[in-house]
């Protein structure tokens, strides 16, 4: 088997293909169909069409939080929070943004009249976030005083719009700091389409992090740490799940995140919790047998998620021509549609 390393999965990607703002319509995106030999231009409404009827769709319903919160040190000097996860209490772990970290203990003055008081590292002295109290319940907080947490390719800043758009229409449990950006195509006039196909859907929740934005950066994909994400996979689910497959029909996770959330719970038999799985080539899928997914950063986990699942040299293949019938790119962009390159197996 081929040993795939960081430069595999590089690609030049003109700027103008990175999309800023979403369609008009969700459902008008165009959707790259492909479960094919041959890749097809299609327009996202289409969906339905391309599933039979009894395939089970997964989503996941994850609600994205305003996280990300402003304030200064007691110096000064500016800085950004971005809340990764509501700990006990009022306690919080974040990303921090600042010309220099300050020590803890710190009390923090941010914008909206509340405090933030910096603890230490998260989950550990040497861990990636920082954990803060808040002077109030942090969801409450968020919800008067944040900012919707836009990728850092997106060059505008939030507005009311994006509190509507940069969130899937069955956001359900808050928690995300980025949407499940395959769902943002679907539409309540499209899921009733999907319902009088008699397509099925079912629902699972893994709290989208930051890190899902981060490139790899060691070129020995082994040596890359994963970032983690709390993800549940409700009994109803997996009932579904296990239904499906004994009738012969296709499980059809909508994003990479409902990808990583069934596998995580196939391979560990554990239905709630926190997840690092680091999917690459060479992954055996247990549940998921097609995906529908947006066009990924370069060198991403992501990249590497969609190689594993449909095969490397047809995924690259897919977006040379994604890239030349300029697709648009990234959450707000376009979507694939994939088959996986074998038939996963029954559970």
């Amino acid at each position: 088997m081929r040993t795939f390393s960081l430069g595999d999965f590089d690609f030049e990607l003109p700027e103008t293909l990175i999309a800023q703002y979403p369609m008009a319509e969700r459902s008008s995106s165009r959707l790259l169909d492909g479960t094919g030999t041959h890749a097809v231009n299609r327009v996202f409404r289409e969906l339905p069409g391309l599933l039979s009827p009894g395939d089970l769709l997964v989503f996941n319903d994850t609600k994205v939080v305003k996280a990300r919160l402003f304030g200064e040190k007691p110096t000064g000097g500016k800085l950004e929070l971005l809340i990764e996860r509501v700990l006990h209490g009022n306690e919080v772990a974040a990303h921090m943004k600042v010309s220099k970290k300050p020590p803890v203990g710190t009390v923090l003055a941010m914008v909206g009249g509340f405090t933030a008081t910096l603890l230490g590292r998260w989950p550990d002295a040497d861990g990636p976030l920082f954990r803060f109290a808040l002077s109030d319940e942090p969801h409450a907080l968020m919800a008067a005083h944040g900012h919707v947490p836009l990728p850092p390719y997106i060059t505008h800043e939030d507005t009311a719009e994006d509190e509507t758009r940069y969130q899937t229409v069955f956001a359900r449990a808050p928690g995300a700091v980025a949407a499940p950006t395959a769902a943002l195509h679907f539409d309540e006039g499209l899921l009733a389409m999907m319902d009088s196909r008699g397509i099925h859907r079912a629902s699972v929740t893994l709290h989208v992090g930051a890190g899902t934005f981060q490139p790899v950066k060691t070129d020995n994909l082994a040596e890359h740490r994963m970032h983690s994400e709390w993800y549940e996979v409700p009994e109803a689910t997996r009932h579904a799940i296990h239904e499906a497959k004994a009738r012969g029909a296709r499980v059809v996770a909508v994003g990479t995140t409902t990808v990583r959330t069934l596998e995580s719970w196939a391979a560990s038999g554990v239905d709630k919790g926190d997840t690092d799985i680091f999917i690459t080539p060479g992954f055996g899928f247990r549940v998921v047998d097609r995906l529908i997914t947006n066009f990924h950063l370069p060198k991403s986990t992501l990249m590497m998620l969609v190689s594993a699942f449909s095969g490397y040299e047809h995924v690259m293949a897919l977006y040379r021509h994604a890239i030349a019938q300029q697709y648009r790119f990234f959450s707000y962009g376009d979507a694939m549609l994939l088959d996986r390159a074998q038939r996963s197996s029954v559970l």
